[in-house]
Order: C-alpha cells, then structure tokens, then sequence
C-alpha cells in the first residue's frame, strides 16, 4: 500500500498543532512557516511507512489514526515499542543524527498524517535557528521517555506491565463512556503482546485475571476499563519483590 498526498501545503489551524508536536514553546511566526513545509497524507492499515535500517528522510506527525513502531531481534522476534496517537510526532531522531531507521512503522488503524522532509527540516531551522536548540531538548526528552519504558520491561513482573501498557493506552487513546474508559487500542492479541513484551498466552491469562476481578472488560481490538484504581496500584507497584 503506498501513500496518498492530500494537500502540499498544512492548513493555517495545522500550524499551532504541528508546532506544538514538535517543540513545546514554538511563536506563532515559526509555527505558521513550518506549516508550509508540511505535505498531507493518507495511509491505510497494514502501510509500512519506513522500514528498520532504511534511511530517514522525514519526519511525521499523526493527525488521525494510529501507527505502530516495532523493530526485529536477531533471531526474527518482533518487539512493539510504541503505539502513536494523534498529535504525536515519529522519525524524528535520524532526521537529526543522520542514522538509519531503528524502527519499523506501520499503520495499524487508517491514518491521516502530516510529513515533513530533511531538506525541509533544515530549511525550516536555517530560517528560525533559535528553534533548533529547542528541537533537540524536545527530542532527548521523548528519547529519555522511551528509556524508562525500556527499564520498566526489564524490572517488571508480566501483571504490572500489563496494568501499566493499558494505563498509557487509556492515556492516549481512552474515551470516558458511562462512567468507564472504553480504550479502543486496534491491536491484535499478538501486537498487544508484542507490546508488553510478554508472550500472548501470558498476556491474555493476566487479562482475564483482570477481568475476572471486574477492573475491565475485553472487547475485540478493545478494553473497556471498569475500575481504573487497582490498575494504577497494579502499574505503581508493578516491579519484582
């Protein structure tokens, strides 16, 4: 499946939003110039938009849909590091350090994306270079972030992963529907897994456990969290003893 350019320019009201995804303090003069080197575009599920080890020539920024990052271990296992939301910027970081690809990213739910390349990048930051010391300390806290992930999956126990990997969910994609948090992920029994990094038959026996006690409910490609409480204990207190 290949890409689907929809605009070659970002809209005016695009601007506060791409500019927000990518530095936390970004003047409204800066912001609306970016905007102009943004390219809109569509992917539908299942589009591999770069592949581990390929070169990185653009930056994205998710504006509906979600996309997952993944990368393969030397002996062919796939790991889920990371499920994009809306609002989130990916692939950054080679645009800056001139690396390949560490991940892989796939749509997993139809996306509609904002893209923006190297060339662009630099240009945006030849014009505003007061931003560009902003760009990076807004980049090593993202990379910081990934690094207690990290940490999180050596130190914890399967249960306190599971209850921490739904509490971002919910974070990032839960919607309050009578009372409880109605997450719908668009995951696969695998990817979820994958992304606690666990094995599936472990992962779905802790979710029935969680379920069994009421805290939630399973739904395809959905978990409807009943009682977030004890999940926020489970994810706090989640490391072996």
């Amino acid at each position: 499946m290949s890409l689907t350019v929809l605009e070659s320019r970002a809209t005016s009201l695009d601007s506060r939003v791409l500019g927000a995804a990518l530095l936390d303090h970004v003047g409204a003069e800066a912001a609306d110039d970016l905007a102009t080197e943004f390219e809109t575009v569509e992917a539908g599920r299942r589009t591999v938009l770069f592949r581990e080890g390929e070169p990185g020539d653009r930056l994205y920024v998710l504006r509906s849909g979600k996309v997952k990052l993944s990368r393969r271990s030397s002996d062919g296992r796939e790991g889920l590091l990371a499920l994009v939301g809306p609002g989130e910027p990916f692939g950054e970081v080679e645009l800056l350090d001139g690396g390949p690809r560490t991940t892989t990213a796939t749509v997993v739910a139809d996306a509609r994306l904002a893209q923006l390349s190297k060339t662009s990048l630099y240009r945006w930051m030849g014009r505003h270079p007061q931003v560009a010391e902003q760009l990076l300390q807004a980049v090593a806290r993202r990379i910081r972030g990934n690094r207690a992930t990290v940490h999180d999956r050596l130190f914890s126990d399967v249960p306190g992963r599971v209850a921490g990997q739904l509490m971002q969910l919910a974070y990032q994609f839960g919607v309050v529907e009578n009372g409880t948090m109605r997450v719908v992920h668009d995951l696969t029994q695998t990817e979820l897994a994958q992304f606690v990094g666990a094995s599936r038959e472990s992962v779905n026996k802790v979710l029935a456990h969680y379920a069994s006690r009421g805290w939630l409910r399973l739904e395809n490609k959905c978990i409807v969290i009943l009682d977030d409480a004890p999940l926020a204990r489970r994810a706090q207190h989640k490391r072996r003893r």
